[in-house]
């Protein structure tokens, strides 16, 4: 073995050692400095770390005992307003567990009740770019907002995604790979496909 590889291995080694103490220091909790910046963090609460993006923490409120996995990226309201404190945009409810890579972008309301699972790299919005001009790019037409909420005690499948307008009711399984466009949909139900539709109700 070259002593370029006796060097790799003992810093990968290294590495893989320190990892989990970072993970387990890097993570927010409620007494950390960084919890101190969101609305509301709750008791037992934990975001893993890395994050991937976090801002407007001053209108996310996050409920007790509620696990957010790594690299999740959360945002409430425009970049500009990051630093804006009020009445909350996301909120979070009690004793969920979201994914690790979860997206919640809001801008209007995305309410989460209690008790909710999810699935990794799921992603949750209430804001759409419009797209009626023929002769702009969508990304720079004016954005449309409605708001989203899902239920207590629904589970979202691994890569679910849940549009603006889509009112999920309680203990509600959204599919894995699913697409909930703008709709009310039933408690004790089964959604799945793309754009989703019930499947099966309980």
């Amino acid at each position: 073995m070259s002593l370029r590889d006796s060097v790799d291995r003992s810093l990968g080694d290294a590495i893989h050692r320190v990892w989990p103490k970072i993970q387990r220091y890097g993570a927010i909790g409620p007494r950390h400095r960084r919890a101190r910046d969101f609305g509301h963090f709750g008791d037992g609460s934990m975001i893993g770390f890395p994050t991937a993006v976090v801002f407007g923490e001053g209108r996310i409120s996050i409920g007790d005992g509620t696990s957010i996995g790594p690299y999740a990226s959360m945002s409430a309201g425009m970049p500009i307003h990051a630093e804006a404190r009020g009445e909350p945009i996301i909120v979070i409810g009690d004793r969920c567990t979201l994914g690790k890579g979860i997206g919640i972008v809001g801008h209007d309301r995305i309410d989460i009740g209690d008790d909710i699972w999810t699935g990794h790299y799921c992603y949750i919005s209430d804001q759409n770019h419009g797209y009626e001009n023929l002769d702009e790019p969508i990304g720079t037409q004016m954005w449309h907002n409605d708001p989203v909420s899902i239920g207590s005690g629904s589970w979202l499948g691994h890569g679910a995604i849940v549009l603006p307008g889509a009112r999920v009711g309680r203990h509600t399984v959204i599919a894995a790979g699913a697409v909930v466009t703008k709709g009310v949909y039933p408690d004790n139900c089964v959604l799945a496909g793309v754009p989703a539709r019930i499947v099966k109700q309980l």
